[in-house]
Formats: structure tokens, C-alpha cells, sequence
């Protein structure tokens, strides 16, 4: 029976870039799973039978160990890339995993050092879409990638990274599932912002999103660090992740919770000040959620765990990271 090959990754800038990469480096066919931002909890849903193959990218190992455990078990060899925190990787002969934590790495970086940077554009824009701009520059420079070309890359990657971003596929301007499948299209994606309108259709509502978010008035700060709750509607579901990279840009020795609300509590995503990138998941972990040193986020923080939060995140040692 022929080997089956499924790439599951999420739906940001870094997710779609690394998966792109390595379909770019191994050009067999493969089904793709893939979802929005928040949607961790992938490798669940892979058929995948002994023989079979699963590639992992960007997607939390601690959320899909039990998953990754089953695979392992019924015979799948699975090769995973990840940077976000986990305490408990299986030890398996038919595991590969790539996994490095540091607050300067992201799956796509991860990828490119694998392929020995052999789609190092497509790296760039998976890093900027991450928001590791300091690092895609450092690494744009030894590859002789200029001023002009690093700002179109940065900005594919913002607007590849803010698409991924709302409660339901109907938020956004064009499902993640859908947007790879153009971005798999073109080795270079140089190319793709030459061809695809879809790019300056996204940037658009960005632009209009950001604005709205920015007349939002804090809900708390002070001259190191800021709180803000958005109301529940799509704009705000959409923006959630991208003004908060706007702001921790914005300010660099400051850290930022931006808050929506949601049915009876809040999604929350928070940045540590780029000064001192890290501190985010040991916070957002206390309250149920996880992510990186750098940029964390809990899915679901009550309404009565608000005020806690906000002294919680006040309070907040920057730059130390729980291992």
C-alpha cells in the first residue's frame, strides 16, 4: 500500500510558511490540515494508519501528545517543528522532532535550518509574521536580501499572520486552508505579491481593523505595560493578535495584554516587552493558557478572573521564563 502523507499545521504566518517549505522541499502529495489561529488541537484528527506519514508544524506538542502518542502506537512515523513550550516530548523510533523553545526561534526558522535554507524567502516571511523581525533581518543580511525586499516580505508575513485570526472561518477574509494553497503555488513569494490581489484585500481590512482597535481606550496601564478589552464583533475577533504585535513594536520596553470579549469570559493574547521577550507563558499558564517566552495567550479567561489578570500581568517578572 502507498504511503500516505499528511502535513498538519496552524493557520498563522508561521504555521502555512514552514508547511510550505518543507512541500516546496518534498513535493509528494499530501493532504493538509489546518485551521485558524486557536485551533491547536490538530493531530486529533489525522486517519492516518501504520506506514503512513504526519508532518507537524507550529502547533503546540503539550495540546497533541496524546495524539502524536496514538500515532506512534498504530505504526505512523511522525516528524514534528515547534517552538512553544512543552515539559514531555514522547520517545519514540518513529518520532522526529525539531523542537527548540528559545524566544528568538519560530517553526519556520526551524524548517530553514533543516533544508540548510533552501526557501530562505519563505523562512523570512514566516519570521516576520511571527514578529521576530530583529532575527529576519540578521538573517536577510547573510543572505543578501535587501532593504526593499525584507519590507515586502515583512509585510506578506503581517498580512499572512493577521488572516489567521478569529473565532470561526467566516471571520476571516480567506480561510487558512485556502491561502496555502496559493502560497504553495510560488517558490518565491516575492511572486505571489506580484500575482495575487488577495494579498492587498487582506492588507485593506487589516488597515480598517487596526484603526478601530487603536480608538479603543485602555483599560489599565502604566509607563511599562497596557491592558485593553475589545468588544466581541469581527473586527475585533480579527485584529486580536495583530495590534498586539503592533503595539509590543510600538513600545519595545513595554509589555501588552489586549483582551476581546467572548461568551462569558475573554481570549487574551499577550507580548512581553521585546526588551525582555520573555515571561508570557509562565503568566498566560497560570490562567489556563500557554504559548511562547515571548507571546502567549489563554483561550478562555473568565469574567471574574479579570481583576486577578490585571494584577497578575502588573506585577509580572519580564525576561525570566519557567522551563
Amino acid at each position: 500500500m502507498a504511503v500516505r502523507r499528511f502535513d498538519v499545521c496552524n493557520g498563522d504566518a508561521d504555521g502555512l510558511c514552514a508547511a510550505v517549505q518543507w512541500r516546496l522541499h518534498a513535493s509528494a502529495p499530501a493532504a493538509l490540515l489546518t485551521g485558524l489561529k486557536r485551533e491547536i488541537a490538530l493531530v486529533g484528527r489525522v486517519l492516518a494508519k501504520a506506514g503512513d506519514e504526519v508532518n507537524v508544524f507550529d502547533l503546540s506538542m503539550r495540546l497533541n501528545r496524546d495524539a502524536v502518542q496514538r500515532l506512534l502506537d498504530s505504526g505512523v512515523c511522525v516528524r514534528y517543528f515547534d517552538h512553544h513550550a512543552v515539559e514531555d516530548i514522547p520517545v519514540h523510533p518513529l518520532l522526529e522532532a525539531h523542537v527548540d523553545t528559545a524566544s528568538e526561534v519560530c517553526t519556520s526558522l526551524l524548517v530553514d535550518r533543516h533544508l540548510g535554507g533552501a526557501f530562505r524567502a519563505w523562512a523570512l516571511v514566516g519570521l516576520y509574521g511571527d514578529n521576530l523581525a530583529a532575527v529576519a533581518d540578521r538573517l536577510a543580511l547573510e543572505s543578501d536580501v535587501d532593504a526593499g525586499d525584507c519590507a515586502l516580505l515583512r509585510r506578506l508575513g503581517v498580512v499572512i499572520n493577521y488572516n489567521a485570526y478569529g473565532d470561526e472561518e467566516g471571520d476571516v477574509h480567506i480561510a487558512p486552508r485556502q491561502l496555502y494553497d496559493i502560497m504553495a503555488r510560488y517558490h518565491d513569494p516575492r511572486d505571489m505579491l506580484a500575482h495575487e490581489a488577495v494579498v492587498d484585500e487582506i492588507d485593506a481590512q487589516r488597515h480598517a481593523d487596526l484603526r478601530q482597535a487603536f480608538l479603543v481606550t485602555p483599560l489599565w496601564q502604566d509607563a511599562c505595560a497596557s491592558v485593553r478589552v475589545l468588544p466581541d464583533a469581527p473586527w475585533s475577533r480579527r485584529v486580536l493578535g495583530c495590534i498586539a504585535n503592533e503595539l509590543a513594536n510600538a513600545e519595545p520596553h513595554c509589555a501588552h495584554a489586549v483582551l476581546k470579549q467572548q461568551g462569558k469570559g475573554y481570549a487574551v493574547s499577550v507580548r512581553a516587552p521585546l526588551a525582555l521577550p520573555s515571561g508570557a507563558h509562565t503568566l498566560c499558564s497560570r490562567f489556563g493558557g500557554g504559548g511562547r517566552a515571548r507571546a502567549a495567550g489563554i483561550d478562555g479567561l473568565a469574567h471574574e478572573e479579570l481583576e486577578r489578570f490585571v494584577s497578575a500581568f502588573a506585577c509580572n517578572c519580564w525576561g525570566t521564563e519557567a522551563k
